[in-house]
């Protein structure tokens, strides 16, 4: 169906289940409890999981299929967030335009920037990369600044008066969808939980669910298979007569473009850019996801991206006040002790748990999430299996 075979429609079916019941998904413990700091089911954060999302299937397009490694891809990302926030305060807030000028403008760049660096490989590619980032950076830091805002970055003004649109005088434009805006929810009370339904991250995952059957396709098709034998062995390909500079560099291609969908969509759920998504460290952010969810896997890098984007958002805003509350019903001698053991792993030193289940994963689990869910999996096979028939089953054998 759609063009999947039975293991892929399941696994796309699961993708759709998990986006559209986000919401419930995301906040399982009432409203008001200990535990309802471990909610994420609010708006801003679940349109940063499938926005993630989005980002880590598109460059494991790339290291995943060609294992080309580029550490600047969160160069495209940028560069699609100014691409669509231009387009909304020149043309139109509808930010299906925004979100295909990101794409487009993106893919341009990404051509330019494939068409040098994929003269080399390895090492070289990966630094080549990191290099176009750090000097896209540094222009849109302090160079090009009437365009990219310096410092400060862009966003909507009350000045700004787009073609296609009815603002009167000082109304500051916000970003919508043929007049629904972004920034709309319904909020549904089930006693006490409260689920939040969000028109920006429905959009935003409606693109995700989007992304990634397109992702399942390139995976599964011709073109695939000719990325595959590229990181299996270039030279042997080279042998055969086949140019593999072509397939490369239309991965390099995709995988920009896809960032460039990602940025765009960070512009219509919040609409202001700054020159920090260009910077070497979202680049390092989205090989993190690939790695901890499975590269070359389907799903693996959403997994990666959400429970990065968990841990930054979620982990990081427990403080020492919190850890009191968790440990009171021990002594205070024991408090102090288990408070002082456990904050330098969560606040502001999430990065700390991060850098200790990334070095797990790549020692014990080096196919990622996916790889570790796959073993549990057939352990549990594995038990069934060896579970003794009951004593009726046992009656009802007959004998050899």
């Amino acid at each position: 169906m759609f063009g999947l075979n039975k293991k892929d429609f399941n696994l796309f079916l699961i993708v759709i289940a998990l986006t559209m019941l986000a919401p419930f998904i995301l906040n399982p413990f009432p409203a008001g409890s200990g535990m309802a700091q471990f909610n994420a089911g609010y708006p801003d954060l679940m349109q940063r999981f499938v926005i993630f999302g989005i980002f880590a299937i598109g460059f494991n397009i790339l290291f995943g299929l060609t294992g080309y490694l580029s550490f600047g891809h969160a160069a495209f990302l940028g560069v699609g967030s100014y691409g669509a926030i231009w387009m909304m305060k020149l043309v139109t807030l509808n930010v299906i335009p925004a979100i295909i000028m990101g794409v487009i403008v993106s893919g341009v760049f990404a051509l330019a920037i494939g068409f040098i660096s994929l003269r080399r490989s390895g090492i070289y590619f990966s630094i080549l990369t990191l290099a176009f980032a750090q000097m896209s950076y540094a222009l849109a830091y302090s160079v090009l600044t009437p365009i990219t805002g310096g410092e400060t970055g862009l966003q909507i003004k009350p000045t700004d008066r787009p073609i296609f649109s009815n603002l009167e005088e000082g109304e500051i434009g916000r970003a919508n969808l043929f007049g629904l805006d972004m920034r709309s929810s319904y909020e549904l009370e089930v006693g006490n939980w409260a689920f939040t339904f969000n028109t920006g991250y429905y959009i935003a995952a409606i693109v995700m669910i989007l992304a990634f059957y397109l992702s399942i396709r390139i995976f599964r098709s011709p073109f695939g298979t000719m990325l595959r034998a590229v990181k299996s062995n270039q030279t042997r390909m080279n042998y055969t007569g086949l140019n593999a500079r072509p397939y490369t560099l239309a991965a390099f291609v995709i995988s920009g473009m896809y960032a460039g969908l990602a940025g765009g969509l960070l512009v219509a759920m919040d609409t202001q850019v700054g020159p920090e998504r260009m910077f070497w460290t979202a680049s390092g952010e989205v090989v993190l996801m690939t790695i901890l969810g499975g590269a070359s896997t389907l799903i693996g890098p959403v997994l990666g991206a959400g429970l990065i984007k968990y841990m930054e958002n979620i982990l990081s805003k427990i403080n020492k006040d919190i850890l009191h509350q968790w440990f009171a019903f021990l002594p205070d001698g024991i408090e102090d002790f288990l408070v002082t053991i456990v904050y330098p792993f969560i606040g502001k030193g999430w990065h700390l748990t991060l850098g200790i289940i990334f070095m797990a994963v790549v020692i014990f689990l080096p196919g990622g999430l996916v790889e570790g869910g796959k073993r549990f999996m057939d352990f549990v096979k594995r038990k069934k299996s060896k579970t003794p028939p009951s004593d009726e089953s046992a009656q009802s054998t007959p004998a050899e």
